[in-house]
């Protein structure tokens, strides 16, 4: 089984959180990352600047019926729910907030299981709310990988705590311990195809 994506939702906090989890990723790295953070509908172009000085993928929003790529960081942008086509490209929407966040981590997580079901790892970082929780219980109905940030050591523990209740999640663990987990993963997936 060859992994071929990973989602991340996070909120408060988030963007640390993200800086840590990617800061050792090669710029080649195999699999494509498509993350939603709760961003104010007013966030700049700063964030996407400050990313790709902070760490070696390169870091984009996320454009409408733009192909996921590998060596990538998608970002849903301000005010959109991003989602995963069958196609294997972005749709951005404009449609009610989900747990009052658009973009809604559960829209991504969701759409993304569907499309990728057991070849995905899906990670909930630290949050003040409850979202990504759903969205996580589907990426393990469909067979991927779930990760939740360990909510001792969060900077806000809710969001890993709602989804540690409503998911068996596979792995709870330090923001510091979350990529190397994801690296031995993609580790074992290869050896295991090839």
């Amino acid at each position: 089984m060859k992994y071929e994506a990973i989602v991340i939702g996070t909120s408060a906090g988030g963007l640390d959180a993200v800086k840590t989890l990617c800061a050792h990723l090669p710029a080649d790295f195999s699999v494509p990352i498509a993350a939603v953070l709760h961003l104010h509908r007013n966030t700049k172009d700063d964030l996407i600047t400050l990313l790709n000085r902070e760490i070696r993928l390169t870091v984009k929003y996320a454009e409408d019926k733009e192909q996921i790529q590998k060596g990538c960081l998608f970002i849903a942008p301000p005010d959109y729910h991003l989602l995963i086509e069958d196609d294997r490209t972005f749709s951005l929407s404009v449609d009610e907030p989900v747990n009052y966040s658009r973009p809604s981590i559960d829209v991504l997580f969701e759409s993304a299981a569907d499309v990728f079901r057991e070849h995905i790892i899906g990670i909930i970082l630290t949050g003040a709310n409850k979202d990504g929780s759903l969205g996580l219980r589907r990426i393990k109905e469909r067979g991927g990988t779930t990760i939740v940030e360990n909510p001792r050591t969060a900077q806000y523990s809710e969001m890993p705590l709602a989804a540690i209740a409503e998911v068996e999640v596979d792995y709870i663990l330090d923001i510091n311990e979350i990529t190397n987990k994801v690296m031995e993963l993609l580790l074992r997936s290869k050896c295991k195809t090839s």
